[in-house]
Formats: C-alpha cells, sequence, structure tokens
C-alpha cells in the first residue's frame, strides 16, 4: 500500500479529519493533477471537469483544517478520484 493509499484511507474513514498534515493534503491534491494558485496562506486548487474550487489553509501547527479535509472527502467520493484511471 502506498503512502499516497494510505493517506487516501485516513481521509475516506473521517476518523482522523483533525490529524491530517497539511503537506500531505496538498500533495495528494496534485497528486489527482488539480492546477493550484497560492494567495498568502491560501492554496486555491482548481481542476477541469470539477465544478467545486478548493480553497486550503494550514493550521498554526501545520495541520490541515478539518472542515476542509471533509470537503475533500466529499470530492474524492464524488468525483472517484481515488481510482486509478485518475491519477
Amino acid at each position: 500500500m502506498t503512502q499516497k493509499d494510505k493517506l487516501i484511507g485516513k481521509i475516506l474513514s473521517g476518523t482522523s479529519d483533525k490529524n491530517i498534515d497539511f503537506n500531505d493534503l496538498t500533495r495528494l491534491l496534485d497528486s489527482f493533477n488539480f492546477s493550484c494558485r497560492i494567495k498568502g496562506d491560501h492554496h486555491i486548487y482548481y481542476k477541469e471537469g470539477v465544478e467545486e474550487i478548493i480553497n486550503i489553509q494550514p493550521l498554526s501547527n501545520s495541520k490541515a483544517k478539518p472542515y476542509q479535509v471533509k470537503q475533500i472527502r466529499m470530492l474524492v467520493l464524488k468525483y472517484k478520484l481515488n481510482s486509478s484511471s485518475n491519477e
């Protein structure tokens, strides 16, 4: 099982939203071929075929905000981003 698979599993489980590292989350979105622009500490991700725009910011402890992890979980499920055809 790859590190990416472990992170996706952790996100999809919904039990560790407070413990997802912000940098891991950005690498995951990058691996799904999202484009990113950064304005201050806001990382704004977008992708053709995905109608939602993802705006994430790190907490002071370098963790992702739990509600933003939940938003990404909903996108992974809605667009089936964890399937090999989207990598």
